[in-house]
């Protein structure tokens, strides 16, 4: 994360703050650079700040291929049980062990902050973190997770084959995508054929895994699954 504010934030200063008490690890890093979704979005010609926290929730982004891999913040939120990231009118969350994300609207803050929890009864070990998405010779980084509810703005239903694939950028990188449908009410046929008849069909080395679906959900997953 410090690496991260040196090589990308284009700022002048991080301010680094460790705090151990009897229960957890915090840790702060702070810096007064552009920020960071604004950073990806602009790198990227993304739609909005939002758009960064869903494409940095899959993993393997990074505007410096060169040097980085894109793989250390996506790492780092699985390994502590609490991690935030703040910047622009944007706050990312994702919880361990309940693997919960979540983007709030907050006030402007410029820069970035990162802000991570570790409790010092984990359990949870580096290996067993890298062991749950890496496979093969290489040990590479395959298998990603990624919130379906990231994707919605506000209340929007999950309706369009638009939606579906800004959800999809990237997937194609990844050996197995679970996608997580926690939270997710509904979604259109549009959205659903795109994903899992066009899109698999179109990438037959790239598993599509669905998780936490409710009925209709589920209902519609089938529908065009059975339309071949």
């Amino acid at each position: 994360m410090l690496n991260n504010a040196i090589d990308h934030s284009s700022g002048t200063i991080v301010y680094v703050s460790v705090e151990r008490t009897a229960l957890s690890v915090r840790i702060y890093l702070i810096d007064d650079g552009e920020g960071i979704f604004r950073k990806i979005q602009r790198e990227l010609d993304l739609l909005d700040e939002r758009h960064s926290v869903l494409e940095l929730a899959k993993g393997k982004l990074t505007t410096d291929p060169d040097h980085h891999t894109g793989e250390g913040i996506f790492f780092t939120s699985r390994m502590f049980d609490e991690f935030y990231i703040r910047s622009g009118e944007v706050f990312f969350s994702h919880q361990n062990p309940i693997n919960e994300d979540w983007i709030l609207e907050t006030s402007p803050l410029s820069g970035t902050g990162v802000f991570l929890t570790l409790s010092n009864d984990t359990e949870r070990t580096t290996k067993e973190v890298f062991d749950e998405f890496a496979s093969g010779a290489d040990y590479g980084f395959s298998k990603t997770v990624v919130p379906v509810h990231l994707v919605r703005y506000g209340d929007e239903a999950l309706i369009s084959r638009s939606q579906a694939k800004r959800l999809l950028t990237r997937f194609e990188r990844f050996r197995t995508v679970i996608l997580d449908f926690e939270g997710v009410e509904q979604i259109g046929q549009g959205f659903a054929d795109e994903v899992f008849r066009v899109f698999a069909r179109a990438h037959p080395d790239t598993e599509l895994v669905s998780i936490n679906e409710n009925a209709q959900v589920r209902a519609m997953i089938g529908r065009v699954n059975s339309t071949g």
